[in-house]
């Protein structure tokens, strides 16, 4: 029997990291314990719920206005009592965050196997995304097996002069969680959306906009332009789920709280959002997981980003990058929403971030490891 510590903290990694749960739980060899550092406590316990997985170990690490070396003060010493007081055999981690590095960095203290999801990814430039190109780099040199997402992050990881005997090629866990959503589940989000006064037709678009790095006038220049795309496609219903970092809120509220073809909603739950990109006509967003489900649906993307480490979907035409600037957002919409929405969709069995089948690869080779 194998003790397996799963860590994670954020609602992305929950989503990622809970197919790779369920999968290694069919092996009876497997005894997997699942860590929530609850960098977003509602958000990730919510998520992890809608696949029916209950943390082990809940740490409760967020303080209000807390600096990043404060936080990773607090989940260090949290994972450190951990590890003191149990016996684990592996460690696993997904992603860039905080809890990314802090987990590994404890289990690596701690001489136990650290297994990366989501290895692999570079923008290389450190403060694009900031911290989290650092968080990744720093994990990769102490991780024993990295399961890259795709050919690219592979190639990067060899670059890096990793030993490819360590690198698994697997697809990206993100669209495995897709299938794992029951039909009951998406009828009660669709359901939910509706309540909300979201139009679930073809002229809807899917805003997100947190992003530290885009905090202060990115921000401000990104909802100038989203307001004038508001003005000039009343037709077109604008949903913005708003991040409740008050840098982010106050500053949207401020801006779009009074157009009549915008909802700011408060975070959707992981089935919200998939129902929202199931009948989305575009996607404007600096989020990362965003840029690899919405090829799934066929919708074209515009990231909010200068950088961006998943070139896999921009290479493909799956998306864009326009950054903060204005005209760009303006132009590169008005492509996409002067036409009628079919002649806008993309092949969504071209997405180039995996095939559903990620969490069996991982588990494959886990097993193979302990051999």
């Amino acid at each position: 029997m194998k003790n397996i510590i799963v860590i994670l903290g954020t609602r992305p990694e929950a989503i990622k990291l809970a197919p790779v749960i369920l999968e290694l739980r069919k092996n009876p060899e497997n005894r997997v314990f699942v860590c929530n550092t609850e960098q977003q406590k509602e958000l990730s316990n919510q998520t992890l719920g809608f696949f029916g997985i209950e943390p082990d170990f809940r740490l409760d690490v967020m303080r209000p206005n807390q600096t990043l070396s404060g936080v990773q003060s607090r989940i260090l010493s949290a994972l450190s009592e951990l590890y003191q007081n149990n016996h684990f055999d592996a460690t696993i981690v997904q992603g860039d965050t905080m809890t990314v590095f802090c987990g590994a960095l404890v289990s690596f203290y701690n001489r136990v196997p650290v297994f990366h999801v989501e290895a692999g990814l570079r923008s290389y430039d450190l403060f694009e995304p900031f911290p989290e190109e650092a968080m990744r780099q720093m994990t990769s040199r102490i991780t024993d097996l990295h399961f890259a997402p795709t050919k690219l992050a592979y190639d990067s990881l060899i670059k890096e002069n990793i030993d490819k005997t360590k690198i698994v090629l697997t697809g990206n866990t993100v669209i495995d969680a897709l299938s794992c959503l029951s039909s009951q589940t998406m009828e009660k989000a669709e359901e939910s959306l509706k309540n909300k006064g979201v139009l679930l037709n073809d002229k809807l678009v899917l805003v997100t906009a947190h992003r530290r790095e885009n905090h202060g006038e990115r921000l401000d220049r990104i909802l100038q332009a989203i307001t004038t795309l508001t003005k000039k496609y009343p037709d077109h219903q604008f949903v913005l789920p708003v991040h409740p970092n008050p840098n982010v809120y106050d500053t949207v509220h401020s801006a779009l709280d009074d157009l009549p073809n915008v909802i700011l909603t408060a975070p959707l739950d992981y089935p919200e959002l998939v129902c929202l990109m199931q009948h989305t006509k575009l996607v404007l967003t600096d989020s990362g997981g965003i840029q690899e489900e919405a090829p799934t649906f066929g919708n074209p993307v515009l990231v909010m980003r200068y950088e961006t480490e998943r070139t896999e979907g921009v290479d493909a035409g799956f998306a864009k990058l326009v950054g903060a600037d204005i005209d760009k957002i303006l132009s590169e919409s008005d492509a996409i929403l002067s036409r009628e929405k079919s002649a806008t969709r993309l092949d969504g069995s071209k997405n180039p971030y995996g095939d559903g089948h990620a969490s069996e690869k991982i588990s494959t080779a886990i097993q193979g490891f302990w051999k």
